[in-house]
């Protein structure tokens, strides 16, 4: 089996620690320990006093029951935790998808199914979201591109890169294509919970008995160093996905356990995406400023979740190209279109702390001028 490299998780891991202002970060700038206690009121002793053994392999049952609380419905058995949402993408596609196999993803999207799938199955097929509709999807040509078949469909709502929300009577459609051919679906929904109007997104869960939801804490939480992903799915489903999981990670990190159950306690969690829309709100609006004072330039939708905003430019030059100028230059890491299979696009990631931003944008300026001259 050839994996082929998940060119923007390489690009991010090898330089998003090592530049200056970093935008290529899709989720909301971090917390420490210490803030997260604070805005849970929780004592640090019972961080220090937990003994370092290995975990609940599959999760701890009380983080299991927090996360169930997510999804109208589900009890522990839907749940299983995972080292980050992409652990949960990679066990659920691995579990659902062999060489015989056809999949079928929205695209814009995070390439790493993608990746998988053409490893792991015969095929992938994308179907488009549409800028010039809002990005809205192309449901006439999913119909098209799925069929007897397709073991897969794949969607991430909120989506990355473009921020945009399915409406209810999309991801009715998308279910109903699905159920009539027979596949599954994983809907990543790790963005639910940082929209800027704090109105939850329509999630797939409960529309259909072969929908696996995937999520975690590092993008509506800010809590992406605690790799503490999971996936929700049938109990059946759920019960076999665990033994995929003893041939990856094994176990959650203990520590992390414990503090998402702090982030996830009731009392805690509003609080969190409280503070993610206020990172949002904030530092939106000075985005949009930059962007709009380019029009020859820059041609974009608002988001309308998560921490990042997906341009298109008109510039003479390749988007990785302008990526690697604008690191190597200025210090500043953003995505480059192509990383989504479109050349043409950056992906800005604003949910670092303002002053950083405005200093960032300054220093894509100073590069986007000079490409043109």
């Amino acid at each position: 089996m050839k994996i082929n490299p998940f060119r923007m998780e390489r690009w991010q891991s090898t330089w998003e620690n090592r530049v200056q202002f970093n935008l290529s970060e899709s989720g909301v700038h971090p917390m420490t320990p210490t803030e997260l206690l604070e805005l849970a009121g929780a004592d640090s002793q019972a961080l220090l006093h937990q003994r370092l053994v290995y975990n609940q392999s599959n999760g701890t049952e009380a983080l299991r029951e927090l996360v169930a609380a997510i999804y109208p419905g589900a009890t522990l058995e839907n749940v299983i935790v995972s080292n980050g949402g992409s652990e949960a993408n990679y066990i659920t596609t691995w579990s659902l998808v062999g060489p015989d196999d056809v999949v079928v993803m929205e695209a814009p999207n995070y390439m790493q199914i993608w990746g998988e799938a053409e490893a792991f199955a015969r095929e992938v097929r994308p179907f488009h979201l549409e800028q010039g509709r809002g990005w809205a999807p192309d449901l006439d040509e999913l119909e098209d591109r799925v069929d007897s078949d397709v073991r897969l469909i794949i969607v991430t709502n909120p989506n990355n890169p473009t921020g945009a929300i399915l409406t209810d009577a999309e991801i009715d459609r998308i279910v109903a294509i699905a159920e009539r051919n027979g596949a599954w679906i994983i809907a990543d929904e790790i963005y639910a919970g940082a929209e800027l109007d704090g109105v939850w997104s329509p999630s797939f869960w409960g529309r259909y008995d072969r929908v696996v939801i995937t999520a975690g804490l590092s993008k509506a939480y800010g809590l992406p160093g605690l790799r503490i992903g999971w996936a929700v799915g049938p109990t059946d489903f759920i019960a076999d996905l665990w033994s995929y999981k003893d041939y990856t990670s094994i176990a959650p990190g203990t520590l992390s356990d414990l503090c998402a159950r702090i982030a996830l306690s009731p009392e805690t969690r509003p609080k969190i995406y409280e503070r993610t829309r206020a990172i949002l709100t904030e530092n939106l609006g000075p985005l949009e400023e930059w962007l709009s004072d380019r029009p020859d330039i820059f041609h974009y939708l608002a988001p309308r979740a998560g921490a990042i905003c997906y341009a298109r430019y008109d510039l003479d030059i390749n988007s990785s190209e302008l990526a690697q100028r604008l690191k190597d230059e200025q210090s500043v890491l953003i995505v480059p279109g192509d990383h989504f299979n479109m050349d043409g696009y950056m992906r800005i990631g604003y949910g670092v702390p303002r002053p950083e931003l405005l200093e960032a944008l300054d220093r894509v300026e100073t590069v986007i001028r000079s490409v043109a001259g």
